[in-house]
């Protein structure tokens, strides 16, 4: 019966959104066509000047050519240093960024998804539930740097400096507040019915918070854990301060192309590259979850 109800929602909430399309006039399709080609250029830009600037000499790289063969000569000199010259430098930063971003976010998809249901199903008398909301956002509120000396005299007392599990523990700590929210909205969407029947059933709270919120909160589970994902792997002051050698990431790296001759762009380029496609692949295969996680509860009944 919840199912019907929920599928009859979700059709509703979908010939909406189809009837605001068709009302559409011809003009307002064009402006909206244009501003999206606009965006879509603003966005591939960046990547495609990265991928011919890879391919570019040295002297090559400081010139506005882009077609290779006819304004300039491609070369695989910035791929032979990244991964002949400085590959053992590039493979452990990669590994190190896919290992920080995995573990931090699955930790902060976890504790997110605990404190959001608690957030959203239980209320608290002492300290209020909006006050405890609040409390946890303004954690992220403060810029990073602002803990960073803390966090250093912190991680040296436990003997944990230039270790991923410190930059593990501190993007937690930054992505947290993140996923808390977010759970916090996608537990309030869902209907309590099938929770009270499970409990009348003799499942304890804990388990119909595992068998049956957790699962309907799935694609909230997967926008929680691709965002911080995101955030993880982009993340620069907590790896430059935490982290000196073993702990390097893949942004550190890039960094690393700026030295005493200036900035080597073809460097830039081809690690740029190599660093986006992980968080591209993740992307690409979760998309369906990730764009109904994001739109979940965006119209209301």
């Amino acid at each position: 019966m919840n199912d019907n109800k929920n599928r009859r929602k979700e059709g509703r909430r979908l010939h909406r959104i189809e009837m605001h399309i068709e009302r559409r006039t011809p003009v307002q399709w064009i402006v909206l066509w244009v501003i999206l080609g606009i965006f879509t250029l603003w966005t591939i830009f960046p990547v495609f000047w990265a991928l011919v600037t890879s391919f570019k000499f040295t002297g090559d790289a400081y010139n506005p050519t882009v077609i290779p063969w006819v304004q300039f000569k491609p070369t695989l000199q910035g791929w032979k240093f990244v991964f002949i010259t400085a590959g053992e430098r590039t493979l452990r930063s990669l590994r190190n960024s896919i290992i920080i971003a995995f573990f931090s976010s699955a930790i902060s998809m976890m504790l997110g998804a605990m404190a959001g249901y608690a957030l959203a199903r239980y209320v608290f008398k002492r300290w209020k539930n909006k006050d405890i909301a609040v409390w946890i956002l303004s954690n992220r509120m403060f810029p990073p740097v602002a803990v960073v000396i803390p966090y250093f005299l912190f991680m040296r007392t436990l003997r944990l400096l230039d270790s991923p599990v410190a930059i593990i523990l501190a993007h937690t700590v930054l992505n947290l507040p993140l996923a808390v929210w977010l759970m916090l909205d996608f537990f309030r969407d869902l209907p309590r019915d099938l929770e009270d029947a499970a409990l009348i059933d003799g499942c304890s709270p804990l388990g119909a918070f595992y068998r049956i919120a957790l699962p309907l909160a799935a694609p909230g589970l997967v926008a929680v854990y691709v965002l911080s994902f995101i955030f993880s792997w982009n993340e620069f002051i907590f790896v430059l301060v935490l982290g000196f050698n073993k702990a390097i990431t893949i942004p550190i790296t890039i960094a690393g192309a700026l030295t005493t001759k200036g900035l080597e762009f073809w460097k830039v380029a081809s690690m740029s590259l190599i660093g986006i496609i992980p968080v591209v692949v993740l992307a690409t295969f979760v998309s369906k979850y990730l764009i109904r996680g994001l739109t979940l509860g965006a119209i209301k009944e």
